[in-house]
């Protein structure tokens, strides 16, 4: 018996961790209560006599008398046998009949064997009775040589025995765990330190320790309880009347690592068969981004291939490849054939499908996009009255920065749906042509306004000189001749800087020529003309006269 425990928590010992999550699991037990024996192409249930907890023999049943019942009917014959002094074991004995053969324990009846249970165990009836006679006798002798008085009193000093040495053990673990924290504690407290200063303080260092200390006071809660599980089945396996429960209670814990154990090695072709499809995936995607590399590089050029489109190109070739290889381990991951992994399939499928319209009517507007080529990174657009530089575009949404320094992030769905201005992928060539409109009189010369808005173009830094600036006459409005200053750019980022420094030089060359600018509209001449003096360009602030 100390063998046998030394034996279990060697075992036990192993597989710690798997005991924790599956202890309370009691299906194994049911399985071994109910075994099924293949005779031909029935399949026969045959369930186990038991005394004190103890298997003695299989026994098979019929619709009308289940196995389970024939089973615990013949047990308790057996214990009653063994619990009548009066009938020793050399009393137990075979009487054969033609059709079966019984087995008494001196006037008692005990079983009845037929051919049928015989061709369980593919064996003849006689020596069948045999055998479940000397188990029999072997299990009346040990029923009665447990209970006497000398095995309960030794049985009882080894409980004790095992109570101090447990107590003993409890102490010895309690001691070595908390000297164990102390140690740990001490050695990475240095490092959790470090930890927390190169993170800045988002990590505290009393935040990780908090986490090794949980786990430990875990791991001493599991030790602690084990032991005392452990403890608890071998005193209750010295007795006979706790032998039935101690043996239950260690195969409730003992059959289920048995089990992943077997599954664990009946699952090791189909687990390499998974690492082969892992890395083949691994090098195929690895070779396909250096292609798609290479490409968006410029060494590998294709004909009517923007290079712009090969990363995004890559994503969905990796996609394809990833889901292709899902595909073909599928049969292969562990519960996929089970009805449950099944139920949890189809509930994701449907949860994505219903919940995700837009997540994925954005992800193929954000394809759509970069294949379209309307923009890229880097660009001046203009999308539903909001203008900005490209920041980056994603999958889902396109990123803007205004000039006023302000992110505006747009769905791709809408910029399919939207009509898109780009300032930037013309201006590269020829120049995007930078223009505002000035109302000036009828009684002004238009030539005179041509060279004066062409003199104040050529002024503006950032406006080309060729081509030149042009001036077309937009509108003979009601009370003003509307021009427009038409003038190259190439910088589109500053845009802005170029339009308010191309104003002002239309206002200082207006004003120079003593040119009134009607813009919008006027009513009446005014005795003083509307312009401002050169004498009075560079007026000081009120604080500053």
């Amino acid at each position: 018996m100390i063998n046998k425990l030394k034996k279990n928590r060697s075992l036990f010992s192993a597989y710690v961790l798997i005991l924790l999550l599956f202890s309370l699991c009691s299906n194994s037990i049911h399985g071994q209560e109910n075994n099924i024996s293949n005779l031909g192409s029935d399949q026969i249930t045959v369930s186990p006599v038991k005394l004190d907890g103890n298997i003695l023999f299989n026994v098979r049943g019929v619709s009308s008398f289940p196995s389970e019942q024939r089973a615990k009917e013949v047990s308790g014959k057996i214990k009653q046998a063994a619990a009548n002094y009066s009938i020793q074991p050399e009393m137990v004995k075979i009487v054969d009949e033609n059709s079966h053969s019984t087995i008494y324990a001196g006037n008692q009846l005990i079983i009845r064997i037929f051919d049928a249970d015989a061709a369980v165990e593919s064996i003849h009836r006689d020596l069948l009775a045999q055998t479940i006679q000397l188990s029999i006798k072997s299990a009346i002798k040990t029923y009665r040589d447990e209970r006497s008085r000398p095995v309960v009193i030794k049985h009882i000093k080894q409980a004790l025995l095992a109570t101090l040495i447990l107590i003993a053990l409890l102490f010895a673990l309690l001691w070595l765990i908390k000297r164990m924290d102390i140690a740990l504690q001490n050695r990475i407290k240095k490092r959790i330190e470090s930890v927390e200063n190169i993170s800045f303080n988002l990590i505290k260092s009393n935040q990780i320790w908090r986490i090794f200390h949980v786990l430990i006071k875990t791991l001493r809660i599991i030790v602690i309880l084990f032991t005392i599980i452990f403890f608890a089945d071998y005193v209750l396996s010295l007795f006979p009347w706790t032998n039935a429960f101690s043996k239950y209670t260690l195969n409730l814990i003992i059959e289920p690592i048995k089990n992943i154990g077997t599954a664990f090695v009946n699952y090791i072709p189909k687990f390499v068969f998974l690492i082969f499809i892992y890395f083949i995936t691994k090098y195929i995607l690895k070779l396909i981004k250096l292609f798609f590399i290479g490409i968006d590089e410029g060494n590998i050029k294709l004909k009517d291939f923007n290079p712009e489109w090969s990363m995004s190109t890559f994503k969905i070739v990796r996609a394809f490849i990833i889901v292709f290889a899902i595909v073909i381990s599928y049969p292969y991951i562990p519960g996929s054939d089970s009805v449950a992994f099944k139920g949890v399939s189809v509930f994701v499928g449907v949860l994505f499908s219903l919940g995700s319209s837009s997540f994925v009517g954005n992800i193929i507007a954000g394809y759509t996009m970069i294949y379209r080529g309307a923009f890229k990174k880097g660009d001046r657009i203009e999308v539903d009255n909001q203008i900005g530089i490209v920041e980056e575009q994603r999958l889902m949404v396109t990123r803007l920065r205004s000039y006023k320094n302000e992110e505006i992030v747009i769905p791709n769905s809408v910029l399919v749906n939207s009509k898109i201005v780009n300032y930037t992928v013309k201006a590269q060539d020829l120049g995007l042509i930078l223009h505002t409109i000035v109302g000036i009189g009828y009684e002004t010369p238009w030539r005179q306004v041509d060279a004066m808005l062409k003199l104040a173009a050529s002024r503006t830094e950032g406006i080309l000189k060729n081509p030149p600036p042009f001036v077309l006459k937009k509108s003979l409005a009601d009370f003003a001749i509307n021009y427009e200053i038409n003038g190259y750019c190439k910088d589109v980022k500053n845009i802005n800087a170029i339009y308010s420094c191309l104003h002002q030089n239309i206002l200082d060359v207006f004003n120079e020529n003593d040119v009134q600018i009607m813009t919008p509209s006027y009513v009446a001449d005014t005795d003083i003309p509307k312009m401002v003096p050169k004498e009075k360009w560079d007026t000081p602030l009120a604080s500053e006269d």
